[in-house]
């Protein structure tokens, strides 16, 4: 008969491993829908990412707010003088809401013939007689310069306060539409202006270091920390033209002598003269091409399309002239290479 079976003996080099038991509860989830640790890792990281962005966004708003907050309220500028015994129609008042905003040449003045009540409250009140005596009866020792459509004096102030005159010619340049027209904008900028029987009065804050293009091309010149201060500033200018004003601005004369210099060479966009406002533009046709020759845009020069763009063009002009040091039109240079922007 066959020998009996004998179960072998698992040598001492073998292992033996047996299949879990179905009965021992693992860390899978289970079949009644419960999250695992990697749902629990991706949810998670899901939150932290909208969270930060969160976080971004409303910091990046309430800077955003702030700047414009900081531009809109940078410094009052309040004057105090003896009112008189004059009639009120010979007054010139002075408002406390003159402001520096941005980067303009913002602080000044506002007649009111007939007591409309202007912008802001009434500070102190001077007649045209207190501007007369300030530039010592418009002398030509103050005269700053002159151009189409008047002459700018320096004037001095009793309380020593420091103002440029802008007075307007009779029968020049500028009629009353014209007139009118700029004192609209020059208000919504935050200028003030002067009428005084015949007299056209633009009453500005003085700033000693006359023009960038003075700095550029007659004195010595510019250190390169003065340059970029002076484009950063005459940019803020020109965004709150664009950007703040309502209507918008466009100023069409953007160039080097119409950036004005501080104490501090912080930059001044100055000359409203030839502004329109965009509201303007977008519901009439322009018939005519105003501005510099060298600074215009050359979609603007060949057909009268004005926009905002223009200004940014001309804007641009202004840069090539702060890092090249060149005139936008220079007659000096070869036939063919006059301009500075082809």
């Amino acid at each position: 008969s066959p020998p009996p079976f004998k179960q072998p003996t698992p040598s001492p080099s073998e292992v033996v491993i047996s299949p879990p038991d179905s009965t021992i509860n693992t860390s899978r989830p289970s079949s009644n829908g419960g999250i695992g640790t990697g749902g629990i890792v991706g949810i998670t990281a899901v939150l932290g990412i909208v969270l930060l962005t969160t976080i971004i966004t409303v910091s990046w708003c309430l800077f955003k707010r702030k700047k414009k907050i900081a531009g809109h309220n940078a410094r009052l500028y309040g004057l105090s003088t003896s009112m008189g015994s004059l009639p009120q129609s010979s007054l010139l008042k002075i408002q406390a809401s003159a402001v520096e905003i941005g980067n303009l040449s913002a602080n000044g003045f506002v007649y009111s013939p007939q007591e409309s009540g202007g912008l802001g409250n009434s500070t102190s009140k001077f007649t045209y007689e207190d501007l007369y005596e300030a530039t010592n009866g418009f002398s030509s020792q103050n005269l700053l310069g002159s151009g189409g459509f008047g002459y700018v004096y320096k004037g001095l102030l009793v309380d020593g306060t420091e103002v440029a005159v802008k007075e307007l010619k009779i029968g020049g340049g500028q009629g009353e539409r014209e007139f009118s027209a700029e004192v609209e904008i020059i208000s919504r900028i935050h200028h003030r202006y002067c009428i005084s029987e015949n007299k056209r009065l633009l009453v500005y804050e003085y700033v000693p270091n006359n023009t960038l293009y003075y700095h550029l091309h007659v004195s010595e010149v510019l250190d390169w920390p003065s340059r970029v201060r002076v484009a950063s500033g005459a940019a803020r200018g020109i965004a709150y033209l664009h950007e703040d004003c309502h209507p918008r601005v466009i100023h069409r004369d953007i160039k080097s002598s119409n950036i004005l210099l501080d104490k501090n060479f912080e930059a001044r966009v100055s000359d409203f003269g030839l502004a329109k406002l965009a509201a303007d533009v977008h519901t009439h046709v322009t018939t005519r091409v105003m501005g510099t020759f060298g600074y215009l845009a050359s979609e603007y020069a060949r057909s009268g399309n004005l926009s905002e763009k223009s200004d940014v063009f001309s804007f641009g002009v202004v840069l090539l002239e702060l890092i090249t040091g060149r005139k936008p039109v220079d007659i000096s240079q070869p036939l063919g290479d006059e301009g500075l922007v082809e």
